[in-house]
């Protein structure tokens, strides 16, 4: 195997073309890890690191201008700044892996199984009592129109379970529901990606946060680092104060639409059962 030096001679002297340079450049990489900076380094970790760095061979030949350093020292110099360089963002890379995994496992065991929803007697009499107006009526469509006013957090499930308790069937309450979401795409879809916006802003400002625990303290890196997370966490706390201001719920008109009726009618059933609820939850304390 030739030394360095004299491959570059031949590549200068057109012995060797560039392509042909390059292959020998890491031929010789391959076969004289114990000559190189990272000998330390583990064969598998090493020839990642050859196959990374390879693609640099063309940029390194390049940059080397013959002002008394060998080709060889410069090449050396180069491979040693290229392999810290590979170090800081396997480095990155583990940590945000490892960040990332460590913010949604939490989450992930939290949504393991699909939440269950029950309708025990104690609802069951809530419900009837709500639905019942001052003459004895059964009224369905005040407790349907705040199911509507609500359909953000109504899921498919407990829309089955609720159904007959206003007396309609668990197809015709998931269709009205269909229709609300539809007439809602636009709105819901902002929330949505609002919402995908403040993952990545929490994401990253754990990441920032790890990253901090690998970096020596008041360095020029750490302070750069330290401010981005500053920066980081009050964009975050503004993200979630202006999604904690976005109405989920639907309008009073849009749930007329669906229904059937007019808003004024939606305005008073909900207003109804509002001062309904609020009396029978007084009654509850006092008792």
């Amino acid at each position: 195997m030739k030394k360095l030096n004299d491959l570059y001679s031949n590549f200068l002297s057109g012995i060797i073309n560039s392509a042909e340079f390059e292959r020998c450049i890491y031929e010789y990489l391959v076969c004289n890890k114990e000559k190189t900076c990272i000998s330390h380094w583990k064969r598998d970790e090493y020839d990642d690191f050859v196959s990374w760095f390879c693609t640099r061979l063309k940029t390194a030949i390049k940059s080397y201008n013959d002002t008394g350093a060998s080709f060889e020292a410069f090449f050396k110099k180069y491979l040693s700044v290229s392999a810290k360089e590979y170090h800081v963002r396997n480095t990155i890379k583990s940590v945000t892996e490892y960040s990332a995994w460590s913010a949604r496992i939490p989450e992930m065991y939290a949504h393991e199984e699909p939440p269950q929803y029950f309708i025990n007697n104690d609802a069951k009499n809530v419900i009837t009592k709500l639905v019942i107006d001052k003459k004895g009526r059964k009224n369905s469509k005040r407790i349907l129109a705040l199911i509507l006013k609500c359909y953000y957090y109504v899921s498919e499930d407990f829309a089955e379970k609720i159904a007959p308790f206003i007396g309609l069937k668990s197809c015709e309450l998931l269709e009205m529901l269909n229709v609300m979401r539809k007439k809602r795409q636009k709105k819901d879809d902002e929330i949505y990606l609002m919402k995908e916006r403040i993952y990545r802003q929490f994401y990253k400002c754990i990441i920032y946060e790890k990253r901090l625990t690998i970096i020596k303290e008041n360095t020029t890196e750490y302070n750069k680092l330290k401010g981005k997370l500053e920066r980081g966490r009050l964009r975050l706390e503004r993200m979630r104060k202006r999604l904690s201001g976005v109405r989920t719920e639907a309008s009073n008109s849009q749930i007329a639409e669906v229904i059937g009726i007019t808003k004024g009618t939606v305005d008073a059933s909900l207003c109804r059962l509002k001062i309904k609820w609020e009396k029978m939850a007084k009654n509850a304390d006092l008792n």
